[in-house]
Formats: C-alpha cells, structure tokens, sequence
C-alpha cells in the first residue's frame, strides 16, 4: 500500500491468468523460436506459414492465402511478390478469370519448406516433450476446438457487418 492508498490490485487476489493472454504468450514464443531457426534458411515465421499453407492446399489467390495465414491482404501482398522474387512461388492466371493471379508452390519452394521440417519439428517436439500422448491429443483437439469457434464467431460477425 502506497501513502495510505490501497489500489484494487492489492485488493482483490490475481487470479488465473485468462486463456486469451496464454495462447498469446504461446504464439509469441513459438514465432520467437521460429523466427531463429528458420533465419539460417532467409525465411520469417509468416513467410514459411504461407509457404505450408500453399503447401496444404495447393494454389491460392493472394486473399485466399492472406485469410488462410491470417494475415491483411496487403501485407500478402508484398509477400507473395517477395517469395516469387526468390523464385519459391510462382503465380499463374486462373483459368477461369485471368485476372485472378494463383500463388504456388515451386519445386525450389519445396525443397526449401522440406529443409525447413528438421528446425520446425524441433520447436515442435519440445512443445510436447513433457505430454504424454494422451495430453498431446488433448491438447491438440482443445486448440483446434478454440480456432473453430473462434472462427464461427468471426465468420458471424462479419455476416452481420454485411
């Protein structure tokens, strides 16, 4: 207590910290972690996210991919002409609208994301290291709950906007 002024920190007991404020220091963490390792190899953490997801699913626009990294299409943007300047994506016309540019992967792409998988696994291993393999499936299915209904409320949200 300073001067005789009790402030409602002091008052009240802190609690657990919410669920919000872990997962967010978890992010920070592991994009710290990634950011090191994936340096070495010319690559941030959101540039080998847009790799993986191109991985994943194949060609995508530039707003394809920019929701699908969960990033502002203008910052996919710059992105994608960076990662086709490296010559790891190359973008093609869609077939049916030549307009629309498809951003994928290339072999040079590949490989790089295949060079990559040793440093990743690594980060990821020791995430897990202390779970048994039932708390990793726990685990695992709580996270994917969190981004599913996060992502119901997003998608809610935005419909009503509209």
């Amino acid at each position: 207590m300073m001067g005789g002024v009790s402030t409602s920190a002091e008052q009240q007991p802190a609690g657990p910290p919410l669920t919000l404020y872990l997962v967010k220091r978890l992010e920070l963490a592991i994009r710290a972690l990634l950011d090191d390792a994936l340096r070495p190899v010319g690559l941030t953490t959101l540039q080998y996210t847009a790799l993986t997801v191109l991985d994943a699913s194949g060609a995508l626009s530039s707003a394809q991919l920019a929701r699908r990294s969960f990033l502002r299409p203008q910052t996919m943007h710059e992105m994608v002409l960076a990662l086709e300047k490296r010559g790891l994506i190359a973008r093609t016309p869609k077939p049916d609208n030549r307009r629309v540019l498809l951003a994928g992967l290339t072999d040079e792409g590949r490989a790089l994301l295949a060079g990559c998988a040793p440093a990743v696994a690594e980060v990821e291993d020791a995430l897990l290291a202390d779970l048994s393999p039932g708390q990793r499936a726990t685990f695992r299915e709580g996270l994917q709950h969190g981004v599913l209904a996060l992502g119901a409320l997003s998608s809610h949200r935005r419909s009503q906007e509209g």
